[in-house]
């Protein structure tokens, strides 16, 4: 008997700034409620870590309450990349390793000797421990006693998942986010995981669109769910992003999903431009297609620009425009398609008022979007999810720059639809809304032009 599909999903999306537990409804994809908490990084030893359990407190309450208000009928699961949880039988050998520590580095030399080639992964070499592998191979030799009781690894969203159901699976779009463990174009794993002796530790393959099992029961009694609650395997944030689009566009055609990331994935396109200097890799989607990609940190780029984040007046624009105030790449070191730059102004931000400083912030991540666009692939057209979806001056000018529909998608956490999605729906609406405006301003083009050279002076 085919299950019916969940109507109320709950939908677990942890962040690399936010956690979230929201609540959608199958049928309308209306959302129902929202619970947050800031995804604190713990620094005690032996190394800044993900704090776990205050996160399971919240999404087990969360889901309690939702339940409550609400009814939940599925939960789904969905995190950021870069992440596996080490299991030393039903406990962790280890901490969940936040991915933006720098000590990974200590035994870079050994390990740039031990990595596949980009052929190979697709997988450009990434700083601190954006690589998964590195992690891996770093905690190895770090923590030699503890690594030697490891009996399964995990992947973030996964780790999730056997908390909940105690199943525990592997998965391909969290295998295959620039990790150095997987090779797409076989669709296995990479040499280096043989080599290292790792395969063993990662349990079966199962499809992120897939029901992994139920609840455990003390999970069911303790949030007052019923026993019978499915949970799926789970997805990487940004291929969440993707699910709602696939087959519902013509290809090729690019999804720019966005948060502290901004993650450019042109779903049908040619892995042929990718370099590994700046950024560019190849995902892995859902059904275990590669998909040509490339990132900057857009969020934490933004926020370090921006002061007070206002509406830029129309006037605001055009001074920044006229005046030439740009800021140039780039503001997180080490990552997107300018990892070396140094991030600066044309002039001094401290002159400038808030809407204009906000103006030439949004400038700035269009301009750098563009770029990635050039790596991945210019798709037919271009949805933006997440929070730049409502950043009217980033899509005005992105729509400029690329010469394509651009449009912004109305879900605004850009990745619960998606997850929720997992079950097997599909989305309720089509979007038909219209493609946003360009930045009609006669001396953007002579902007752009002059902060592509700046940039790659």
């Amino acid at each position: 008997m085919t299950q019916s599909l969940p109507r109320h999903i709950a939908v677990i999306d942890i962040g690399k700034t936010n956690a979230k537990v929201v609540l959608i409804d199958a049928a309308s994809e209306a959302l129902l409620g929202s619970l947050s908490r800031p995804n604190s990084v713990r620094r005690d030893a032996p190394y800044p870590h993900a704090d776990v359990e205050g996160l399971w407190d919240f999404i087990l309450s969360s889901l309690g309450e939702l339940h409550r208000e609400h009814g939940v009928d599925g939960i789904s699961i969905t995190t950021h990349g870069a992440t596996a949880a080490l299991m030393a039988g039903d406990r962790l050998a280890l901490p969940v390793l936040d991915y933006e520590y720098d000590g990974t580095q200590a035994s870079d030399e050994a390990y740039d000797r031990a990595r596949p080639g980009f052929t190979e992964t697709l997988s450009p070499r990434l700083p601190n421990g954006l690589n998964l592998g590195a992690q891996i191979f770093w905690q190895s030799r770090a923590f030699p006693e503890d690594f030697a009781k490891v009996t399964a690894i995990l992947t973030y969203p996964q780790y999730w998942a056997w908390r909940l159901t105690g199943i525990l699976a592997s998965e391909v779009t969290s295998l295959g986010c620039h990790t150095d463990l997987w090779s797409p174009d076989k669709g296995d794993f990479s040499s280096m995981v043989d080599a290292q002796g790792w395969r063993a530790f990662f349990p079966p393959i199962k499809p992120a669109a897939s029901v992994l099992g139920p609840l455990l029961n003390n999970l069911a009694e303790y949030t007052g769910l019923p026993a019978d609650t499915p949970v799926t395997c789970g997805i990487h944030d940004s291929n969440a992003s993707l699910v709602p689009h696939l087959g519902r566009h013509e290809a090729p055609f690019t999804i720019l999903s966005t948060g502290t990331w901004a993650i450019a994935m042109t779903v049908g396109g040619d892995t042929a431009n990718l370099d590994q200097s700046r950024d560019s890799l190849a995902n892995v989607d859902a059904f275990g297609r590669p998909v040509p990609t490339a990132r900057f940190m857009g969020g934490r780029e933004f926020d370090t620009i921006v002061g007070k984040i206002v509406t830029p007046s129309e006037a605001e624009i055009a001074a920044v425009i006229e005046r030439d105030v740009q800021a140039l790449p780039t503001f997180a070191p080490g990552v997107g398609p300018f990892a070396n730059g140094k991030g600066r102004w044309t002039m001094a931000p401290e002159g400038l008022t808030d809407g204009e400083r906000t103006a030439a912030a949004s400038l700035y991540l269009a301009l750098v979007a563009r770029e990635c666009l050039d790596l991945c692939g210019l798709g037919k057209s271009i949805t933006i999810e997440g929070p730049l979806a409502r950043n009217a001056v980033f899509g005005a000018a992105l729509a400029t720059l690329a010469d394509r529909p651009v449009h912004a998608s109305g879900d605004g956490t850009g990745t619960s639809l998606g997850a929720s999605l997992l079950f097997g729906g599909q989305p309720a609406h089509e979007q038909h809304d219209s493609p946003i405006a360009p930045l009609a301003h006669p001396g953007f083009a002579e902007y752009a032009r002059r902060w592509r050279e700046r940039a790659k002076a």
